[in-house]
């Protein structure tokens, strides 16, 4: 029998997703089977897959050895070190690979504990970088989610097993080229509060930024946007009866409150409350009411020199602040505060 102890990072999911990730090599309608014919237990006792699993639960696989090692993948039991023999994998080679991405970004953008702004048990807010990626893209890029986990790793919040069934991984993914407030959780339960908090709307996201010609009044912007993935570039259309009959394009809301306008300089600095969220919103949004964001070749035009002739290294767009709603139960200490997140010196 081969037997697991769930983590805090895993609790709080279905049990047949938890399973899925620690057998991967599995046949979906084979595990099932095995549930139903009790060879896979959760707390001693028979399971169908939906239970919602708990820290400290047991989970059993009665398994002969070569059976495991066949849907693991050569995973070790017990919740102890992953290992992957037949590819001569080693818990020291697979901690070496964060160690590297987190001394390739630190070296590009300093120590990954100066852009922390809140941590807990769950949950990571960090100030990204202009210049990172949220995501990788490619399985060469070093991202956010490398830099969190080589940090989780060396602060023992994270061990290499639990990499086995659970990713830590931003919830909200800013532009390479945007700086600014990201949401990361640490565990599932955190990761499934943030996803909820973001889908439902309840967590309010403010950015500023600097855009191009006066805008004097507060402006309630509603329209439709839509991606062509080929070219990584968005299209707005504000009247709905030009809408052509097309599932792709998503309604957009967006809130724009002037703060300055610089009057030598004719550029004006915004708050910008992201009512939805989507890819490119703010930049293409403005863009599309002759007002684009400085610095934003894709949907502007060329950065201007300032005084000293210097142009600013990204466009002008950073995520500033959020506000949690009003919460109860278990991350009330979350409740109503709002986190800022300073923007670069160049902005």
């Amino acid at each position: 029998m081969q037997q697991f102890t769930v983590t805090r990072q895993d609790a709080g999911q279905r049990f047949d997703k938890y399973l899925k990730k620690l057998l991967p090599e599995i046949p979906a309608g084979l595990l099932y089977r095995m549930l139903r014919k009790k060879n896979i237990t959760l707390n001693r006792k028979k399971a169908d897959g939906r239970e919602i699993i708990r820290e400290a639960d047991s989970v059993e696989l009665f398994f002969a050895e070569e059976t495991f090692r066949k849907f693991s993948g050569n995973v070790s039991a017990g919740g102890g070190t992953t290992e992957r023999a037949n590819k001569g994998f080693q818990e020291e080679d697979f901690l070496q690979r964060y160690r590297k991405a987190c001394v390739i970004l630190e070296r590009e953008y300093g120590v990954f504990e100066d852009i922390i702004l809140y941590e807990d048990e769950d949950i990571l807010l960090l100030n990204k970088p202009a210049g990172l990626l949220s995501q990788k893209a490619g399985p060469e890029d070093t991202s956010v989610n490398e830099w969190m986990t080589g940090y989780l790793l060396k602060t023992g919040s994270l061990s290499p097993a639990q990499l086995r069934s659970f990713h830590p991984s931003v919830c909200n993914r800013l532009d390479r080229n945007t700086s600014g407030l990201i949401l990361c959780g640490k565990s599932m339960r955190g990761s499934q509060f943030l996803s909820r908090i973001l889908k439902d709307r309840s967590l309010h996201k403010y950015y500023l930024t600097w855009a191009e010609g006066e805008i004097s009044d507060e402006i309630f912007l509603k329209g439709y946007l839509k991606k062509d993935e080929k070219t990584n570039k968005v299209s707005v259309i504000s009247n709905i009866s030009k809408l052509p009959p097309d599932d792709a394009w998503q309604e957009i809301e967006t809130v724009i409150t002037p703060l300055y306008y610089d009057e030598k300089r004719r550029m004006t600095k915004l708050e910008v409350l992201l009512v939805t969220g989507k890819s490119h919103q703010i930049r293409a949004h403005l863009a599309s009411i002759g007002h684009p964001v400085l610095g934003d070749v894709k949907y502007g035009r060329k950065p201007r020199r300032d005084r000293k002739g210097k142009m600013p290294p990204y466009h002008l767009l950073h995520a500033w602040k959020v506000i949690f709603p009003e919460i109860t139960g278990e991350f009330s200490a979350l409740s109503g505060r709002e986190f800022t997140a300073p923007p670069p010196e160049y902005f």
